[in-house]
C-alpha cells in the first residue's frame, strides 16, 4: 500500500510540473536562507560556553549615572582592586587583570607580531584553556615567565622543545627577557579572551606607578565565584569595597551634581556573566554584538520559513478543490479519513524532503558567500553539532506537519456526495487564503521599510561631519617595527621632498577601525576650580584624552577657535593642552586659553594655550565627550597621520607603503586610509543592511511566487465567469481591474497592518544610536508603494493573459 501512495503521490506532482516547482523551490530557498541565518545565530550564542564553570565566571564593570539621571558604565579597573577582591571576598575563589602588554617577540633574531596580554597567575583557574605544557600552578608564578599559544610556540620554535627557552618581548619600546614557562592551547574562534602570550600584570608599563591609585582605571577584571556564591549577594557585599576604597570618587560625583543610579548609588561595582559579555554594548569593551542583532537573525529566518509555508498551504489547499473528485471517489470505495490524511500529507512530506535535500545544498553552496559578507566563521562542522541536527530535525517535522497536514486534513473532510455532484462549496470562500496572503505581504511590507531606515541610517552616519577633515589622510599603525617616539620624525624626513604631501603628525588613538585591528579609549575624570583660592567649589571634568605629535591639527584639517596650535618653539608645550568647545563649557568659562587643568596630581598644573571644535572621536553609536589634545610623551605615538594632496590617492599610498617598507623592510604595512576606517565602524550596521535586504528580497520572491500561482489558479476556477463577462462586452481593462482589485486590497490591508509594527521596531532599534536620523512618513509610503508595483508586476501578466482569452474557447471548454 505505501508503494501504491508512493507511485501516486509521484504521479500527482509530476502531473502538477508549476504547482510542485514553485512548492518545492520556495521551500528549498526557505529551509537553505533559514539554515544559514540560525547557524550564524547559534555560533553567536555558543561564545564562551565551551569554560569548564563558565556559569561561576564574571566580568566587573561599573555603574554610574549622569546629572540627567542617564546611566552611564564602565569596565576599566583599578590595578588595587583585583588584591582587594582575593584579600577581603573569600567567596571569589579566582581573580586576573587582563589588559594588552608587550609588543613584537623576538627569538634568535626573528621577530614575530603577537598579541600579548597581561594577567595574573589565577588566569589558568579562571578560564579553562587548556595549559598543553607546564603546570597550572606554577606558569605564572613567575614575573618573568610567559605561557604562550600552541600556534605561537609552532611558528617561533618549530619541533624544538619550547619550555626554558628565553624569549625578548618588546616592553616600552626595551625587548625584556622572559623564559617559556608553559604551551596553552589556542583561543577558539568563539572565544572574547584572545591571546597568543601571557605574561604577569606586574610587567605591564607602569604598573609600578599606578599599582596603588584607585583613580587611574585602564583594564579587564575577570572573578569565579565559589560554587555556593550567587552574583546578586556578591554585588551586595561589594558595595562596602566601594565605600572603602572609592568615597572620594563617590563624593566628587556628589558634588558635581550627578544623580544617583536605579540602585541608588552614586557608584556600582556590578557583575555581568562571561556568556553575556560576548554581547555587551554598555561598556565599550565588549565586541559589541547586540542580543537583539541576534533575534532579529532568527526572527528573520522563522519570517522566511513561514511566508514559504503559507505558499505551501494556500497552493495545496487551491490545488486540492481541483482533485475533489478524486477525493470522492477514493471515499466511496472505502478510503476513512486517515488514509486519504496520510496520503496528502505524505505528498507534502516528499515535497519536503526534496526541498529540504535542496535547501541544505544551496546553503553548503552559498556558504563561503555568506561568510565573506557577514563576516562569519560558519563550516559544514558548525552544522554537525548534535544540537544543531537536532532542531533543524524537529523545525522541519514541525513545518511539514502544519504546512502539509493542515491542507491533508481539509481535502479528507470534504462530503463525498457534494464533491461527486460536483457542488463542493465552503462557508467562506477564499477567508484563509487572502488571510495568509496578507500575512506575507505584511512580513514583507515589514522587511522593505525594516531595510529603508537601515540604509536611512547608514548614510546618515556616513555622512554627518565628523569635524575634522578625513578625506586623503593616511594612518599608518607603527607596531613594534618602528621606534615610537621617532617614527613621525623619521616619516617627516622621507616625505618632506614630495610636493604630494601636505603635512605629518602622530596619535596614539586611531581614527575610525584600521587594518590593525586595534581600538583603545583613555578618558580622565578631574575637579577644576575657577577660583583656586576657593577649594569648595569646583567643576567636575570629564574628557576623552588624545595625545598627538605636532601638525595634528594641520593634518587632520580642524581650526583653532581661540590660542594656537602646538608648536616645537614653545619649550612648555611638551606640558601643554587644547581643549574642545564642550570642555570650556564644563569648566563655566567663556574664555579658556592661560587657564590651568590638573588632570593627574602627579603631572601638576598644565595650560591650556588653545580651544578647537568639537569633533567625534569614536563611532557615532556612543554619545561624544569633550576631548583633550596633549603632546605624546617624548613623541611616543601608536599611528602615524599623513595627509596627501594628491588626486591620485592610489598613488599617494604607493609613495607612504615604499617609505614603510624602507624603513621597516621585516613588517608588513597595515595603513588605510582614514574615510575607510571611518565606514568600518558601521560594518555590523552594513551587515544587518545586507541581511534584511537579502531577507526582504527572498520574502518578496516567495510571495511573488505564491500570489503568481494563487492568481492563476483562481483564473482557472473563473475562467467561465470571464468568458460569460466577455460576450456581454466587458473591456480588457475591466477584466485585468477584477481580477488584480481584490489582490491590491490585500496588498494595502497588509501595508496598514505591516507599517506600524516597522515603525515601532526601527524606533526601538534607532535608541542604540547617540546620533540617528529621523523616521520620516516617506520611508514607509515608499515601502508600501513598492509592495504595490511588485504585486501588480506579478498578477499584471496573468491578468492580461486571461482578459485576452478568446470567449468561445474558455465557454466550450467549461
Amino acid at each position: 500500500m505505501i508503494r501504491n501512495y508512493l507511485k501516486i503521490a509521484l504521479r500527482k506532482l509530476w502531473k502538477n510540473k508549476i504547482h510542485t516547482s514553485i512548492n518545492m523551490l520556495g521551500l528549498a530557498i526557505a529551509f537553505g536562507s533559514s539554515i544559514l541565518l540560525y547557524l550564524t545565530a547559534s555560533y553567536e550564542f555558543s561564545y564562551d560556553t565551551f569554560h569548564k564553570d563558565a556559569d561561576r565566571v564574571y566580568y566587573l564593570y561599573f555603574n554610574s549615572a549622569d546629572k540627567t539621571g542617564k546611566p552611564e558604565y564602565s569596565a576599566a579597573m583599578a590595578y588595587p582592586l583585583t588584591p582587594a577582591l582575593k584579600a577581603e571576598f573569600p567567596e571569589i575563589e579566582a581573580a586576573t587583570r587582563l589588559n594588552w602588554g608587550g609588543g613584537a617577540i623576538t627569538y634568535q633574531g626573528k621577530k614575530f607580531e603577537r598579541n600579548v596580554r597581561t594577567v595574573d597567575a589565577d588566569f589558568l583557574k579562571v578560564f579553562s584553556f587548556p595549559l598543553l605544557k607546564g603546570n597550572i600552578n606554577t606558569a605564572l608564578a613567575d614575573k618573568n615567565g610567559v605561557v604562550i599559544s600552541k600556534t605561537t610556540a609552532q611558528n617561533i620554535f618549530g619541533k624544538e622543545e619550547p619550555i626554558g627557552k628565553q624569549l625578548l618581548i618588546e616592553l616600552s619600546g626595551i625587548k625584556t627577557p622572559f623564559i617559556v614557562s608553559g604551551v596553552i592551547d589556542d583561543a577558539p574562534k568563539n572565544s572574547t579572551v584572545e591571546y597568543d602570550a601571557l605574561i604577569r600584570t606586574e610587567n605591564y608599563s607602569g604598573y609600578e606607578t599606578l599599582k596603588d591609585k584607585w583613580t587611574s582605571q585602564n583594564h579587564q577584571v575577570y572573578i569565579k565565584l565559589a560554587a555556593n556564591t550567587t552574583q546578586a549577594s556578591t554585588e551586595k557585599r561589594l558595595e562596602s569595597l566601594v565605600n572603602k576604597y572609592m568615597k572620594t570618587t563617590e563624593e566628587d560625583a556628589k558634588k558635581s551634581g550627578r544623580m544617583k543610579n536605579v540602585r541608588g548609588q552614586y557608584l556600582s561595582l556590578l557583575l555581568m556573566p562571561l556568556k553575556e559579555v560576548h554581547f555587551d554594548t554598555i561598556t565599550g569593551w565588549g565586541s559589541g554584538v547586540s542580543k537583539s542583532y541576534i533575534y532579529t537573525l532568527l526572527t528573520i529566518a522563522l519570517l522566511i520559513v513561514l511566508i514559504a509555508s503559507i505558499n505551501f498551504i494556500n497552493l495545496t489547499i487551491a490545488k486540492s478543490f481541483t482533485q475533489a473528485k478524486e477525493v470522492g471517489v477514493r471515499k466511496s470505495l472505502g478510503a476513512n479519513k486517515g488514509q486519504l490524511f496520510l496520503q496528502g500529507w505524505g505528498e507534502a512530506f516528499l515535497v519536503c524532503i526534496v526541498a529540504l535535500v535542496i535547501g541544505l545544498g544551496m546553503a553548503y553552496a552559498f556558504l563561503p558567500q555568506f561568510n565573506k559578507i557577514f563576516q562569519s566563521n560558519l563550516s559544514i562542522q558548525n552544522f554537525l553539532v548534535s544540537q544543531n541536527l537536532l532542531i533543524t530535525l524537529m523545525g522541519f517535522f514541525l513545518i511539514t506537519l502544519i504546512a502539509g497536514g493542515y491542507p491533508a486534513f481539509v481535502s479528507s473532510r470534504f462530503n463525498i456526495v457534494q464533491v461527486l455532484k460536483g457542488k463542493l462549496t465552503r462557508k467562506k470562500p477564499g477567508v484563509l487564503r487572502n488571510s495568509l496572503i496578507i500575512v506575507q505581504f505584511s512580513i514583507s511590507c515589514l522587511l522593505i521599510s525594516c531595510t529603508l531606515v537601515i540604509f536611512e541610517q547608514l548614510k546618515f552616519l556616513r555622512d554627518k561631519p565628523l569635524g575634522y577633515n578625513k578625506e586623503q589622510v593616511i594612518s599608518v599603525p607603527v607596531g613594534s617595527a618602528l621606534n615610537s617616539q621617532t617614527a613621525v620624525q623619521q616619516f617627516r624626513n622621507e616625505l618632506s621632498k614630495y610636493t604630494s604631501i601636505a603635512s605629518v603628525s602622530g596619535s596614539q588613538i586611531n581614527f575610525g577601525n584600521g587594518l590593525d585591528g586595534s581600538s583603545s579609549r583613555s578618558t580622565y575624570g578631574f575637579d577644576y576650580y575657577p577660583n583656586e583660592s576657593d577649594t569648595k567649589h569646583s567643576k567636575s571634568i570629564v574628557t576623552d584624552w588624545l595625545r598627538v605629535d605636532y601638525d595634528f591639527l594641520k593634518t587632520m584639517g580642524i581650526k583653532t577657535i581661540e590660542g594656537r596650535d602646538f608648536s616645537p618653539t614653545f619649550g612648555t608645550d611638551s606640558t601643554a593642552l587644547i581643549v574642545t568647545e564642550s570642555l570650556v563649557k564644563q569648566m563655566g568659562e567663556k574664555h579658556a586659553v592661560d587657564k590651568f587643568l590638573m588632570p593627574d596630581s602627579a603631572v601638576g598644573k598644565q595650560k591650556v594655550i588653545g580651544v578647537i571644535p568639537d569633533f567625534y572621536l569614536y563611532s557615532l553609536r556612543r554619545e561624544s565627550r569633550s576631548i583633550t589634545l596633549e603632546m605624546a610623551p617624548k613623541g611616543r605615538v601608536s599611528y602615524i597621520l599623513i595627509r596627501t594632496q594628491s588626486q591620485n590617492l592610489t598613488e599617494a599610498m604607493e609613495l607612504v607603503k615604499n617609505t614603510w617598507k624602507k624603513l621597516a623592510p621585516k613588517e608588513e604595512f597595515k595603513g588605510s586610509f582614514i574615510n575607510e576606517n571611518v565606514d568600518r565602524w558601521y560594518n555590523k550596521e552594513e551587515r544587518l543592511s545586507q541581511i534584511f535586504s537579502l531577507a526582504a528580497g527572498i520574502a518578496i520572491i516567495l510571495s511573488c511566487m505564491g500570489l503568481f500561482a494563487v492568481a492563476l489558479m483562481i483564473i482557472e476556477q473563473r475562467t467561465k465567469e470571464i468568458g460569460v463577462r466577455k460576450v456581454l462586452g466587458a473591456s480588457i481593462g475591466s477584466i485585468v481591474n477584477l481580477i488584480s482589485v481584490d489582490f491590491l486590497k490585500m496588498v494595502g490591508i497588509a501595508f496598514v497592518l505591516a507599517t506600524p509594527v516597522a515603525y515601532y521596531a526601527m524606533y526601538k532599534w534607532l535608541q542604540d544610536f547617540a546620533y540617528r536620523t529621523s523616521l520620516a512618513w516617506w520611508i514607509f509610503a515608499l515601502a508600501g508603494v513598492l509592495l504595490v508595483v511588485i504585486a501588480l508586476l506579478t498578477i499584471s501578466y496573468q491578468s492580461i493573459r486571461a482578459a485576452l482569452m478568446n470567449p468561445v474557447k474558455s465557454l466550450k471548454t467549461e
